[in-house]
């Protein structure tokens, strides 16, 4: 049988610090597959941490840290490292896992109407970026993903429905979310493209998406990495083909033969 949702929250869950709550837990632990050891990692420091305070975004937004620490709240917000939506009868809560900076990881559960999440709720659908996999569809959507390999481990991976992009890291199982906007700078500046109808509008990358070969996403995806980095990337070198003498020796023993 289905839990029903109930709208009645603890006034104790606005006092700090505090331990994550069950249905708090649970949903950071969906974000975060057990089968991929980068996510692993972040599931077992929240699991020893405790919650310091409420974030600077509000209500939902919760800053983790271990005993006796001062949450940051001052900080820029560092990168998404996970994301998720559970879908309910009533509502709809998002909820976001960023990189573990200065021995603290801010999350935010966040319902889409500024409701506090409820102790119980009848789900209709949950899913996650996290689970995603080369080949596969989005896993919001179900519709088809572009994949444009970086590297041997990474591969890039743009969601024109829901206007995503993320890199796939295949040593770690780790999906990271991009800013389209830093993203989408780079593509301009790899294209040389000043006009500002086009430069400075970020949504135009879904909706001109074919028009961009895979070398020029995947040289803007490098060059944004290399400043904002996120993943390691190792791109092979490629084999430089042989000249001189032994060339020609090698043609004319080819001749031969």
């Amino acid at each position: 049988m289905r839990e029903r949702m109930t709208m009645a929250v603890s006034p104790a869950y606005d006092v700090f610090p505090r331990r994550l709550r069950e249905k708090e837990w649970d949903l950071l632990q969906f974000v975060l597959p057990a089968d991929r050891p980068g996510y692993i990692r972040y599931k077992d420091l929240l699991s020893s941490m405790i919650v310091l305070s409420q974030g600077r975004r509000g209500k939902g937004n919760l800053v983790m840290g271990f005993e006796n620490d001062i949450a940051d709240t001052t900080s820029p917000l560092p990168p998404v490292v996970a994301y998720g939506m559970v879908e309910t009868t009533h509502d709809t809560f998002s909820i976001t896992v960023r990189e573990f900076v200065g021995d603290q990881i801010d999350v935010e559960i966040v319902s889409s109407r500024g409701d506090e999440l409820p102790d119980h709720f009848e789900e209709k659908r949950r899913w996650t970026y996290s689970t995603w996999l080369p080949g596969s569809p989005s896993p919001a959507t179900g519709v088809h993903v572009r994949e444009i390999p970086v590297s041997n481990e990474l591969v890039l991976a743009i969601a024109r429905d829901e206007r995503r992009l993320w890199i796939c890291d295949r040593t770690t199982g780790m999906n990271h979310l991009i800013p389209v906007t830093n993203y989408y700078n780079e593509l301009m500046l790899h294209k040389g493209i000043r006009d500002p109808k086009i430069a400075l509008k970020s949504n135009l990358l879904f909706e001109d998406l074919d028009r961009y070969a895979d070398a020029e996403l995947r040289a803007s995806f490098i060059v944004y990495n290399a400043l904002r980095p996120r993943v390691t990337v190792v791109i092979p070198e490629a084999v430089p083909e042989p000249r001189g003498l032994k060339v020609l020796w090698e043609n004319l023993f080819r001749n031969k033969s």
